[in-house]
């Protein structure tokens, strides 16, 4: 396949998907527009690198890893910026903080190795082989962090519980 028709898949592939890898960015970042930043930057590394795809079947597990990859990036930075308004930052110490989150802000916070593992099994329907490809881990290691994220899981919503009951 020549470089033309593999541009030409990959575009014609990411249209066909464009709202499965929003909804995956937008798992990650929890942002409306970061989510499509993320899409687009995506897109963008997907055309800049298409001569990595070296067998256009494997594209979906492909750009997926893309997807996931550049979301992770965006929140690492945005872990380095924080930025408060000169409004909230005197009433910091009087927010109340909501005792019943939900299974989904339990989610978003744990560590990102678990939080992908959940998403793309439970959100994106992905098998555990894929998900080990997308993620550039072995198959073991998904197990292991899907048992893992449950467990934390598990124990969140029993502190809930326990603290709220």
């Amino acid at each position: 396949m020549n470089k033309t028709d593999l541009g030409t898949n990959i575009a014609d592939f990411v249209m066909q998907n464009k709202e499965k890898y929003y909804r995956l960015a937008y798992q990650y970042v929890q942002n409306r527009e970061d989510a499509l930043d993320v899409v687009h930057d995506a897109i963008n590394k997907a055309f800049s690198n298409k001569n990595s795809l070296k067998n256009p079947e494997y594209i979906r597990t492909w750009f997926y890893r893309i997807v996931v990859n550049t979301a992770l990036d965006l929140l690492r930075k945005q872990k380095k910026l924080i930025v408060i308004d000169d409004e909230i930052l005197p009433n910091l110490e009087t927010v109340m903080v909501d005792k019943h989150e939900d299974v989904d802000l339990n989610i978003n916070a744990l560590p990102e190795q678990y939080r992908s593992v959940l998403i793309l099994r439970y959100f994106e329907d992905f098998k555990l082989d894929e998900i080990a490809e997308i993620l550039n881990e072995n198959v073991s290691t998904v197990k292991t962090r899907l048992y893992k994220a449950f467990q934390i899981l598990r124990i969140d919503m029993i502190e809930g519980v326990a603290n709220n009951g």
